[in-house]
């Protein structure tokens, strides 16, 4: 196991940059989710540790090396990807083993490391058979065990759950989670899902056009986003963005653009006379008879929860209910909002001014 540095990295093609000075620490035996959107530079900052990629400038250390010029083969890392990239000529267990084999690994050694790895991920019974053969999560888990025998300082995986159904995502996210666990190798993964984030991280670096916007715990996050940008892609549903301004003679209260007004804790003289962003998450919205009014414009029952899109502040807004609530599109229903859970953000400059 080791740390993973990324000191002020930058990666270029041509004159076009994707990566534009980005600074990470990972902690030994942490798991590191970079998630963001296509096009962000995420999976590109992961292939430049894993040395598919050469960077521009800036350093990437593994342990107490700086790993730029060194080949892929000679980093101690393993990488699963997306596609599985398993040879459909070969068994489960030699596709698992054929890295050790290229190593000059004993084939005792080479079947000791197979099934101790096999036995974690529950394929024992599935070694004599081919890629085929097999479904789509029990071909990730080869992939997984390919990487596991390899025994690395670091793990790397890149979108592995992308190919896989959502009943079978949610599976494998916990998985993952478990494997994590119990060896303590520091995991570097890469994902577009927030929901992948959230659950499986120990830490999570947002990132956006080559840059990273923001580092820290899941629920760091979520509860205190250092942005527009974070506000509105860790959560789901979404944040909901309401503009307006505070009403100069009563800071605690948002005016939105229609006139609407809405409920704030206290933010702060620096807030007062700026064009702002109210952020609030949809579940923070709540029922209430003596509430301000808000016209249903969609419904959407889950069973446990009730999904609803109301007009408000003049736009739309998420809320979830707890409740099972009946009210139909175009009918009116009285809401509040938690105060202390409203986020305050520059519509200029995008940056939070409290929460």
């Amino acid at each position: 196991m080791a740390e993973v540095q990324f000191v002020d990295v930058k990666k270029s093609f041509g004159a076009v940059p994707v990566i534009k000075g980005v600074n990470i620490g990972i902690d030994d035996g942490e798991f590191v989710i970079l998630v963001g959107p296509s096009g962000c530079g995420k999976s590109t900052l992961l292939r430049m540790l894993a040395g598919l990629e050469n960077i521009s400038a800036g350093a990437i250390r593994i342990g107490d090396r700086i790993v730029n010029a060194v080949p892929p083969k000679d980093r101690d890392i393993a990488m699963v990807f997306q596609n599985y990239a398993l040879y459909p000529h070969m068994t489960v267990a030699d596709n698992m083993a054929f890295s050790l084999k290229l190593k000059g690994a004993a084939k005792e050694e080479r079947d000791k490391r197979v099934n101790a790895a096999a036995e974690i991920l529950g394929l024992s019974h599935l070694l004599d058979r081919y890629p085929r053969q097999l479904s789509g999560g029990q071909r990730q888990r080869v992939a997984m065990g390919r990487a596991i025998v390899r025994d690395p300082q670091v793990f790397l995986f890149d979108e592995p759950l992308s190919n896989l159904d959502a009943k079978l995502r949610v599976a494998m996210r916990a998985e993952i989670k478990e494997l994590h666990q119990r060896l303590q190798t520091t995991t570097v993964y890469v994902t577009h899902d927030q929901i992948e984030a959230m659950t499986m991280a120990d830490k999570i670096v947002v990132m956006h056009d080559g840059i990273v916007e923001q580092i820290g715990a899941p629920l760091d996050l979520y509860d205190r986003p250092a942005n527009l940008f974070v506000a509105g892609f860790i959560g789901s549903p979404a944040m909901n963005m309401i503009h307006g301004r505070l009403d100069p003679e009563n800071r605690t209260v948002f005016v939105a653009e229609d006139g609407t007004r809405l409920p704030v804790a206290d933010p702060g003289q620096n807030a007062v006379g700026r064009d702002l962003v109210y952020g609030v998450r949809p579940e923070f919205i709540s029922l209430d008879p003596a509430g301000f009014p808000a016209e249903v414009i969609v419904t959407e029952p889950t069973g446990y929860e009730t999904h609803m899109i109301v007009r408000l502040g003049g736009g739309e807004a998420n809320c979830v209910f707890r409740e099972r609530v009946q009210a139909r599109p175009g009918e009116t229903i009285n809401l509040a909002i938690d105060a202390d859970r409203v986020h305050l953000f520059d519509r200029e400059a995008g940056q939070r001014l409290s929460a």
